[in-house]
């Protein structure tokens, strides 16, 4: 049966189907599975998604996902979470098994919400968490931004080197930082020669003060 005929088919069986008394839909469902040569199953699933005049199946509605894990309770995960630097959610959750004690005392937990808080996988810590490590990168990274002082009288390129000898040179400057640039710190700032790949490193003491609005 050709695709366009299939589909006038359908039109006039579904709208048969769902007028139909129960016996009557057992038959209608026999002769769709024979003419289109459908499974069962799948038949009653095409029938059922099919609109009248229509060449697209009705569409799929989202099932919410039901919380399982109290507000209280991820809360501790994510104070947990920032307290041990924040690690990575499979690592987390070792850390919550293993600062048990700590968190006992610190939050006061009740044998469910200890519960909950142990058998909260890796994946739902992430789901979590992800709009507060978003935020967070963008604090983290990025600091170091580009300066116009020197660009006409020094040659810079952003692209790859196509060199052959040395003396050309790629430069990093990195903020360690961590998440906070106020106060004291280090910066590192890397040379590498291109053609060679030998690489200097230099250390250097910064201080920030935060900017009083």
């Amino acid at each position: 049966m050709e695709l366009k005929s299939r589909k006038a088919y359908m039109d006039a069986i579904s709208e048969r189907y769902h007028k139909a008394s129960k016996e009557s839909k057992t038959r209608i469902l026999n002769e769709l599975c024979e003419v289109c040569g459908y499974a069962r199953k799948y038949a009653i699933w095409k029938i059922n998604h099919w609109r009248v005049n229509q060449e697209e199946p009705l569409p799929r509605k989202r099932r919410r996902r039901q919380k399982i894990y109290p507000a209280e309770v991820m809360r501790i995960v994510e104070k947990v979470w920032a307290v041990a630097g924040y690690p990575w959610s499979v690592r987390l959750k070792e850390i919550l098994r293993l600062w048990l004690p700590w968190i006992r005392e610190r939050f006061g937990l009740t044998e469910a919400q200890e519960k909950k808080l142990l058998s909260v996988s890796p994946s739902t810590i992430d789901r979590s968490l992800r709009d507060k490590k978003r935020r967070l990168r963008r604090r983290i990274y990025g600091r170091t931004k580009p300066g116009t002082l020197l660009r006409h009288q020094i040659e810079v390129r952003c692209e790859h080197w196509d060199v052959k000898r040395p003396g050309y040179l790629e430069l990093d400057l990195v903020s360690h930082s961590g998440e906070c640039a106020e106060g004291e710190f280090i910066h590192t700032l890397n040379l590498t020669d291109i053609a060679s790949t030998w690489d200097e490193s230099v250390f250097c003491q910064a201080k920030f003060l935060k900017k009083i609005v």
